[in-house]
């Protein structure tokens, strides 16, 4: 009898995904920390969704409404949609795994690129299915090496977009050009977590498509902008067929009534969003253009973060910049795990923050020929 035999066993494919690792939060030591690794609002949420959220500990003793009727619904009135094509999860990474858990299967393969988020091989690996790396251009999607990609096995694309961690995007009309070159069968999930930040006129989160189209998912959350993460609200916009499926695998209260009612409130909530946005235009701008002074390459972002690179070379490299700057209370995002070795994620902090990071860099960079 082999050990397999000995002992209950998770399913193949399960024991292959390598669990998502978030950035460190701290600096031993250190008096002051900024963490800026992972993405997060330095605003804070909405006073009304705070005060939406401290409301709801009047029900706690009550499960919550079991289909998120009063988020799906707020949301469905900002954007002009159908309340009843919209599902709410608790952040868009569960709404992602319910996807691939509803449409890939053993046999099956799922494509995403190749600095892509990390949760979408999770998602693919842990529905049985097979991951499909495909190669970027100038570290954004390519749509010609997706379409590439595809075979008769393929039943889900992820797009990122804007992506995470690179902050490129791909324009609304290479978006249709994926989409029309996709076989009908193959569905098109459109992750739109930073949508809110992007001020490009040629981008579009996905609505307009998902409106006219029996394969695409768009998926959005209230962690970034909205200032929630800690809530893990998501939600998604759907052809109805996708949404029955999804409903029919999906916890029955799986997002929490005060989360609901949180979101709500955020969502309804326009001058806080528009100046959180104004915000992160600002000090992004200013981070890049700073950055870049110092010699420093930075990936174009559209994003609430930037992707800095770090040369290959002894005393400089980007675990050397992550280690100099942990001294100073200054929390990066290292992204080996990425397949960016060479570089660290900085999101848009706080003022003092932001100036903070440089002035650290101009440390770490002293010397240096900064051109």
């Amino acid at each position: 009898m082999t050990d397999t035999l000995l002992r209950p066993t998770p399913r193949p494919g399960v024991l292959d995904i390598e669990a998502y690792v978030p950035g460190k939060s701290g600096a031993p030591g250190v008096a002051k920390v900024h963490k800026l690794s992972s993405n997060e609002t330095p605003l804070g949420p909405s006073p009304k969704a705070v005060e939406a959220y401290l409301k709801g500990a009047e029900k706690l003793s009550s499960y919550p409404e079991g289909t998120s009727r009063v988020l799906r619904e707020a949301v469905a009135r900002v954007y002009g949609l159908d309340a009843d094509r919209i599902v709410c999860g608790a952040g868009s990474d569960e709404l992602l795994n319910l996807l691939a858990h509803a449409y890939v299967g053993p046999g099956d393969e799922g494509i995403f690129t190749e600095h892509g988020f990390l949760v979408y091989k999770i998602t693919i690996l842990g529905s049985g299915g097979t991951p499909v790396v495909v190669p970027e251009k100038n570290l954004t999607a390519d749509v010609d090496a997706i379409l590439a990609a595809v075979t008769e096995r393929t039943r889900i694309v992820f797009i990122a977009n804007p992506n995470n961690p690179t902050g490129t995007y791909l324009p609304f009309e290479e978006v249709k050009r994926l989409h029309e070159g996709l076989p009908p069968h193959v569905l098109l999930v459109l992750d739109a977590a930073y949508a809110e930040y992007v001020r490009r006129n040629d981008y579009a989160a996905g609505i307009e498509l998902v409106s006219t189209s029996d394969n695409v998912v768009m998926t959005r959350t209230f962690s970034k902008i909205h200032g929630l993460a800690s809530l893990r609200i998501g939600w998604l916009y759907a052809p109805a067929h996708v949404v029955d499926a999804l409903n029919r695998i999906r916890g029955p209260f799986n997002l929490t009534g005060s989360a609901s009612a949180a979101g709500a409130a955020s969502i309804k909530d326009h001058a806080f969003l528009e100046n959180a946005a104004s915000f992160n235009h600002q000090w992004l701008t200013w981070l890049t253009q700073e950055i870049e002074k110092l010699g420093l390459k930075v990936t174009p972002s559209v994003a609430n973060f930037i992707l800095i690179h770090f040369p290959d070379q002894p005393g400089r490299t980007a675990k050397d910049a992550d280690e100099f700057l942990t001294g100073r209370g200054l929390i990066l995002r290292r992204l080996e795990n990425y397949g960016l070795p060479n570089g660290l994620r900085l999101s848009v902090g706080t003022e003092e923050a932001n100036r903070a990071v440089v002035a650290a860099l101009a440390d770490f960079t002293k010397g240096w020929d900064h051109g």
